[in-house]
């Protein structure tokens, strides 16, 4: 019967059945969490019954002038050709105390690998933000209006559409636009 599945359907029976809790601590920032070793390592089970095949691999990208660790999970069928891909983007921190270059891109190559694989086998890895919202502890005069959310909204708009002269996003317009601030 696996090996009959198509891949979509070997991957919802993976998802369905995995389950990887959040048995990492941070003590600093006092919250649990679950490392891509803890993905990978509950997944290998997984995978050998569904005769499917993980991949991961990185990709430096220069995103503007940061550069971004690019990680692409592809799950395959163990006999096939045929895969499924999810990608995920994790910017290096120019400096990080107590790390040389190399550990940063490790780090973010691994944050960046772990938010592919969520993405792939749909973990959550936060919880509802309706469970930790506390309305009534939020001051009055900091909790927007609806004017305020829809004059929000309507930058975004305009900063999605671009400059009607030119077609620049944001505050960076063609030499001589029309439309850029004075």
């Amino acid at each position: 019967m696996k090996d009959k599945m198509t891949l979509r359907e070997k991957l919802l029976a993976i998802q369905c059945e995995l389950n990887v809790p959040k048995n990492q601590r941070n003590k600093f920032g006092n919250y649990n969490y679950r490392s891509c070793e803890d993905i990978l390592e509950a997944l290998k089970p997984l995978l050998k019954k569904y005769k499917t095949i993980l991949t991961i691999s990185d990709k430096i990208v220069k995103i503007g002038d940061r550069y971004y660790v690019k990680a692409i999970a592809e799950l395959g069928r163990a006999e096939g050709s045929i895969s499924l891909t999810i990608s995920s983007y994790a910017r290096e921190a120019e400096v990080k105390k107590g790390m040389d270059v190399a550990q940063i891109t490790g780090a973010a190559s691994s944050y960046a690998r772990k938010y592919a694989l969520n993405g792939l086998f749909g973990i959550d890895d936060s919880k509802d933000p309706d469970s930790t919202n506390k309305h009534e502890d939020i001051p009055a005069e900091s909790q927007m209006s609806t004017k305020d959310i829809d004059n929000i909204e309507e930058s975004l708009d305009k900063f999605k559409k671009g400059c009607k002269y030119c077609g620049a996003t944001g505050e960076f317009h063609k030499p001589g636009c029309p439309g850029a601030k004075k």
